[in-house]
């Protein structure tokens, strides 16, 4: 599997999965705040942070009735307009440069998803290293075009997609001269649940398309996403806050600090976990043989005496025959005077 670049940053088996802390609009609308959430980040040791860019009129209309409007009482955002939670939601544009220049300075890759062309040019301009394209626009072929013809590493989040649609989706990316591929598993809901979040999808996506696999993970802590790991997700993505309690759009399924911290050390702790097919003793291992059980002499034994189940037994530690020997010492004579806690061997046996 191709190994992948992002800024420094390798992406592929041979490395611990890339940590991404997706921002979104937990900013809550202050600069400082936003500058605040990037060196928490920096701090919990992810590898990048992720922007969204786009206004309220790039992604749907100033219309607050029907198909417009969330009136589900399950929804995390009921009883707002798409125009209106996408105003309260979005990233100024002209806060994208300096987010990005605390993310290089505290050493780490600051990138966006892009929600229609004029942020692809926008992103351009300001050379971000990859891009990302989110669930909902996985189908949006000319964004898609658009985005690979950068030539720059592409993550594309498959939730909802179809196989057949996220094919259409890769031999579009492909066509239009992505070579740096990453898909992402994930489950378009908020918070997403355990249950549907199907994690063995990502072997058979990297054997479908060959590709480096990830997670965009909405579920709540991190057993999901270090699982993930053992399946060969290579990239993590989770939303980050500073604080919950502070709400905001994303604030109920986002990451706080001391979680996003642990996110990074135990898929960690996963990929090292990983290893390679093992069996027998490895070298850390070999001090530990002593401890298994071998054959001993439980009693002082006289030369000449018949060993028996009283004066031979199987246990630790191991520096005797080994266990599997001892239905065949038994009846056999001691060939010299045996010590109790000497160990067996065949030497001193008729």
């Amino acid at each position: 599997m191709k190994t992948i670049q992002l800024q420094g940053q390798q992406l592929g088996t041979n490395s611990p999965p890339l940590i991404v802390a997706e921002m979104s609009g937990n900013h809550n609308q202050s600069l400082n705040r936003a500058l605040e959430i990037v060196e928490a980040a920096a701090k919990c040791g992810v590898h990048a942070l992720k922007l969204q860019t786009y206004t309220a009129d790039t992604m749907t209309l100033d219309l607050d009735k029907g198909e417009f409007f969330i009136s589900d009482p399950k929804s995390l955002w009921s009883g707002h307009s798409l125009y209106e939670l996408y105003q309260q939601a979005y990233t100024p544009w002209e806060w994208h440069e300096p987010i990005f220049k605390r993310c290089q300075e505290l050493d780490i890759i600051g990138f966006s998803t892009p929600f229609d062309e004029t942020a692809v040019d926008f992103l351009e301009s300001l050379d971000v290293p990859c891009y990302k394209i989110a669930s909902f626009e996985n189908t949006d072929l000319p964004l898609i075009r658009k985005v690979a013809s950068t030539g720059k590493p592409l993550i594309i989040s498959m939730g909802m997609a179809s196989i057949a649609a996220l094919d259409e989706t890769v031999r579009t990316a492909r066509e239009a001269g992505c070579q740096d591929l990453i898909l992402l598993k994930c489950t378009s809901t908020y918070p997403a649940s355990p249950e549907n979040t199907n994690l063995m999808t990502i072997p058979h996506l990297r054997e479908l398309f060959d590709v480096q696999v990830g997670l965009s993970d909405h579920t709540l802590g991190i057993g999901a996403a270090v699982a993930s790991v053992a399946l060969g997700a290579t990239f993590i993505e989770k939303h980050f806050t500073l604080s919950r309690a502070d709400g905001g759009v994303d604030a109920a399924f986002s990451m706080e600090p001391y979680e996003m911290k642990q996110l990074v050390e135990e898929t960690e702790r996963a990929w090292q976990a990983l290893g390679q097919i093992s069996y027998g003793a490895t070298a850390a291992e070999q001090k530990s043989l002593v401890f298994r059980r071998s054959l001993y002499v439980a009693e002082n034994i006289k030369a000449g005496e018949i060993l028996t189940p009283q004066n031979i037994r199987r246990i630790r530690p191991g520096y005797g025959l080994a266990p599997k020997y001892y239905d065949l010492v038994l009846g056999k004579t001691a060939k010299q005077d045996l010590a109790k806690g000497t160990p067996l061997s065949w030497d001193v046996l008729l």
